[in-house]
């Protein structure tokens, strides 16, 4: 289901420590020196260098975002008000609950957090962790969400890592799930946390972050 018959855009997402802002191409030199800084850490994903590649990246999402089937965050870091990222949610989806069930008409039953990279400075650092708890909320206690899904490259073990620290659960491989940016079939690591285990993320995300 598009994200446009669901939610609602533009969305600014703030905490104490980051601000997810909807993507623009006022971003892109922001992101091009963020990228800039260790690229080093985007073996398994397609992060763009240089001016040209991110323009034309942000562009993508920007036309995701008009489709209504993604809605692209730049992550700024509050200490120094810098552009040290980008964040989405995708892949939208609405059941199709009869008549009279108190969840029919809801905004979305299920999305995928993902397209998710950060600077060298910014990684290791409480801001992915805060993003992820501000954009986890909004899936569950905004738009009441009954799932939402990670996934990542089944041979990045440090985007595992960080997912599981969440207290997301591993769900299997999908065996050549998506495009690698190698230009092969990538198996996908699948997570999902699911709106009876939101409570306890939260607190365990929340002691994280404390």
């Amino acid at each position: 289901m598009a994200a446009e018959r669901t939610v609602q855009e533009p969305l600014t997402l703030s905490g104490t420590r980051v601000r997810l802002e909807p993507l623009g191409l006022g971003h892109v030199d922001g992101l091009v020196a963020a990228a800039a800084e260790d690229p080093s850490l985007y073996d398994w994903s397609y992060i763009p260098l240089g001016r040209a590649a991110m323009s034309a990246w942000v562009e993508a999402a920007l036309d995701q975002r008009s489709r209504g089937i993604a809605i692209p965050f730049a992550t700024v870091r509050l200490s120094d008000a810098a552009v040290v990222g980008s964040t989405r949610f995708f892949d939208f989806d609405r059941w199709p609950w009869p008549e009279g069930h108190p969840r029919r008409g809801g905004p979305v039953d299920g999305v995928e957090i993902g397209h998710t990279w950060l600077a060298g400075s910014a990684v290791r650092t409480p801001v992915n962790t805060e993003a992820k708890l501000l954009m986890l909320t909004q899936a569950f206690e905004v738009w009441r969400a009954v799932r939402v899904c990670l996934h990542t490259d089944a041979r990045n073990d440090r985007s595992a890592a960080a997912i599981e620290r969440l207290g997301a659960k591993f769900e299997g491989v999908l065996r050549a799930h998506r495009f690698a940016v190698d230009h092969t079939p990538r198996d996908s690591k699948r997570f999902s946390i699911i709106a009876d285990e939101w409570p306890a993320v939260k607190a365990r995300v929340d002691a994280r972050l404390a």
